[in-house]
């Protein structure tokens, strides 16, 4: 079959072009119960003549299935249950008066977002899409990046409504699972033996170059680097993948040299191809003394080759450029030699391949000359030896379809694949070709690419998946599956038994890594690059560790079940050397990260203190109160400010240092069309001005302007920013004044409500993959209401959410 056709065959058997599902019809509003209150106390503000805030009642529909119509309604009921409208400075409704307008007006709307909730299909977005192919098949693949981005929705990329698919998208499917049975189809007959290789920068180009004017070689064959990243780097070429990507073991023997501390490095690869991604794969330290031997794990890709950088060493005062290593008396990192072992094969066949050919008569094809076999070129080519392929066949069409479709999938289901395959044979295809085309149109099907749930309770295979998708971000275990064949995902018992093993399973890192990079923003830690004049000590060590301390401090309180309070407010961090060396905490050394109990009087208790946080919600050069303070409203308070009104100038801090943020936001505020909103922003964003755009503490702006000049050294040269104008973080929240963030967190944990709602909403918006509505506020109430009852933490949160109709329920 032509590979363009196959993307039709998956649309003729049932995708559609959009999300919408089938689902109830609202009743519309009934406006004749609401009729007389409005007439009252609020047409004559807002009428067709008066039109006050843009609302004229006489012209607003009353279909509640128009999600514009449904969202004026519930602003409405909104700001008469708050008291805002009618204005105090009109008569006031009585309380007969209020409950006969809000009971019905409350029960049309949550019928009316129930109805709409239930209507959309969630797609798997890039990332869960990737997860299921590698996690089915044993691959390790980047599949996402083959896919369209997808589409957010206040941070989130697993929304439903946001997720559509379209004919190129439909092409790029078909590309990344071409890409997948490729490597998972074995074209070998025997279990590949890892080979090792053993490289010493001694021997190698590099070393011929650098040794002894910028490295130094020692007498027992090690060769030292004094200087942190940078020229030269510390890529060594022999110890490379030439042939096969996959998963090696890196061994690094070494010592710290001329110091009495330990010496920090990474290690990563790198390759010659431009702009290629040269991942790190961690941090380490070697310590004087006897060489140490650092090993790990990674996955390499063809064609790279280990590259290692010490960090935290200089040379001093350009003294070995001047005159070279053989006197130079300063710290290095002494490495003996590298090992890479690998490729490493846990599974042989893999499990795509088993998925596939299990119950088939798979031979390999001999040579016409047996002794082509013994030569390196040599490749295996194979049949499907079969009397009867339509009925061998469909056992494994059967097979495939129900760990795509993560459920036991019925014969009429797959007869369209079979139709598929047979067409492929008549064709002239072979049995391989014929069931691989079969096997490509399953995993471009709507049931593999679409989670099938339907509106109200959710059965358990549907349960099973929404479950596995929160909190592995992957299809259902062999585990989790054989509870939903065996119905007993109904028992909450076993629902919260289940979601304590996923939450304990090494794949629940990705469940952490997905959700802050979307309730934080952290996937733009890249998005910008920090003036190197301004924050010259701004590095990647420094960035790595950002993000494993936000990530580690999640993962903390979820495995020790800790208070959410600590995401405001905390008494410890989850900290490494270079992060306390930032954070200036005392008595941390080394790059592994662990909790550290913060001096008395430090600011870094809690999230918005961290690091990563700070970065992604500033520039590279400067801070600004609006950007940050839209952040905590929207991530920690759950309050999303309006846009800005049209043609309205932001405002640009000025780096020169001539005037503060603060200065030119009360020249902005100045215009009444701002006034109203910069109220809200600002105040958490002034908070924050006490951490500069690398998460620095300050009591002080740096500057490239005027001020006061610096006799300080970073990284062994002298800094070029001044210190400029002072900080004043103080402010006003909710009538509340604060002086600074110690007291701005102060007034946050005051309120154990708010953010707590914030929280439980965001990871109830993951978990379900919807925006919530306005039926889901009782539950969400509820929720943080058992929550804070029982003092729970943030597992107990989870297993709320777990157990909530909002979970398991469509």
């Amino acid at each position: 079959m032509n590979r363009d056709l196959i993307p039709l065959f998956a649309l003729a058997v049932g995708l559609t072009a959009g999300p919408a599902a089938t689902a109830a019809k609202p009743a519309p509003l009934d406006y004749a119960r609401l009729k007389p209150f409005l007439e009252t106390h609020c047409i004559d503000c807002h009428d067709a003549e008066l039109n006050k805030g843009g609302l004229d009642l006489d012209a607003l529909g009353h279909d509640l299935s128009d999600p514009a119509t449904l969202s004026k309604w519930v602003r409405i009921q909104d700001r008469v249950e708050s008291g805002e409208m009618p204005p105090k400075k009109k008569k006031r409704p009585s309380g007969a008066e209020l409950i006969a307008f809000i009971e019905p007006l409350v029960d049309s709307l949550t019928e009316a977002h129930a109805a709409g909730k239930a209507a959309v299909l969630r797609r798997l977005n890039r990332t869960e899409y990737e997860n299921t192919l590698n996690d089915l098949f044993g691959t390790t693949l980047k599949l996402a990046p083959m896919l369209p981005e997808d589409s957010l929705s206040h941070g989130f990329d697993n929304i439903g409504d946001s997720l559509s698919v379209s004919l190129p998208q439909m092409r790029a499917y078909l590309d990344a699972i071409d890409h997948v049975l490729d490597a998972a189809i074995e074209k070998r007959t025997e279990r590949p033996e890892p080979k090792i290789k053993r490289a010493s920068y001694a021997d190698s180009r590099e070393g011929k170059q650098f040794i002894p004017k910028l490295w130094k070689k020692l007498e027992d064959g090690a060769v030292v680097f004094f200087k942190s990243q940078g020229y030269p780097s510390g890529m060594l070429r022999d110890a490379n993948v030439n042939g096969e990507s996959g998963r090696y073991k890196i061994r690094v023997t070494g010592y710290a040299h001329q110091s009495d501390r330990p010496i920090t490095f990474s290690i990563g690869s790198t390759t010659f191809a431009r702009g290629a991604e040269k991942p790190t794969y961690g941090y380490f330290s070697m310590p004087p003394g006897k060489p140490t031997t650092v090993e790990l794990e990674a996955w390499i890709e063809n064609r790279y080759m280990i590259q290692i950088e010490p960090v935290g060493i200089s040379d001093r005062d350009n003294e070995i450029r001047k005159n070279g290593t053989a006197d130079y008396t300063g710290p290095g990192l002494a490495i003996l030699h590298v090992e890479l072992e690998g490729p490493l094969t846990d599974e042989f066949p893999s499990r795509g391949h088993r998925l596939i050919f299990d119950g088939l008569q798979r031979n390999e094809i001999q040579p016409s000359n047996p002794n082509d076999k013994k030569k390196r070129w040599y490749q295996p080519k194979f049949e499907i030896a079969s009397n009867s392929p339509e009925k061998e066949a469909e056992p494994v069409l059967l097979r495939i379809a129900t760990a795509a479709f993560r459920r036991p999938a019925a014969k009429t289901e797959i007869a369209p694949y079979l139709a598929l395959f047979n067409q492929e044979l008549g064709a002239g295809d072979s049995f391989e070709n014929a069931l691989r085309t079969a096997v490509r149109a399953i995993f471009c099907s709507p049931k593999f690419l679409y989670l099938q749930e339907k509106p109200g309770r959710l059965d358990d295979h549907a349960l099973a998946s929404r479950l596995s998708y929160f909190l592995t971000r992957t299809a259902p275990d062999a585990e989790l599956l054989q509870a939903a064949d065996s119905g007993r995902l109904a028992s909450e018992q076993e629902l919260l038994s289940q979601t304590d093993r996923l939450l304990d399973h090494p794949k629940a890192e990705r469940f952490i890594a997905d959700f802050t990079d979307a309730w934080l923003d952290l996937r733009n830690i890249e998005f910008t690059n920090p003036d190197k004049k301004l924050f010259p000590e701004y590095d990647p060590y420094l960035q790595y560790s950002m993000l494993k301390e936000t990530r580690g401090f999640f993962a903390t309180l979820l495995k020790e079940n800790l208070s959410v309070a600590n995401f405001i407010d905390s008494e410890f961090a989850y900290i490494n050397d270079r992060l306390a060396e930032h954070y200036e905490i005392p008595g941390v050394t080394g790059p592994d990260f662990r909790k550290v109990t913060l001096p008395e009087g430090s600011p870094r208790g809690g999230i918005m203190a961290h690091a990563s946080v700070l970065k992604v919600s500033a520039n590279g050069t400067a801070t600004s109160p609006v950007l940050r303070g839209t952040w905590t409203l929207e991530r920690i308070l759950g309050v999303t400010p309006p846009p800005p009104p049209p043609a309205v100038p932001g405002v640009e801090p000025d780096i020169r240092g001539a005037e503060t943020i603060r200065q030119l936001l009360e020249k902005h505020r100045n215009m009444a069309s701002c006034r109203g909103c910069h109220q809200l922003i600002d105040p958490p964003g002034f908070a924050l001005e006490e951490f500069n755009p690398i998460g620095g503490h300050r009591d002080r702006y740096r500057t490239i302007g005027a001020g006061e000049r610096l006799n300080k050294e970073v990284n062994g040269r002298r800094v070029n920013y001044r210190i400029g104008q002072p900080v004043d973080a103080s402010g006003e929240i909710q009538g509340k004044a604060f002086a600074g963030f110690q007291e701005f967190k102060t007034l946050l944990q005051a309120d154990k409500n708010s953010f707590a709602k914030c929280l439980t909403r965001k990871l109830l918006t993951f978990a379900a993959g919807r925006e919530l509505g306005f039926s889901d506020r009782a539950e969400l109430t509820r929720i943080v209401e058992d929550l804070n009852r029982n003092r729970g933490g943030l597992r107990d949160l989870v297993k709320l959410i777990v157990l909530s109709d909002a979970f398991r329920e469509k």
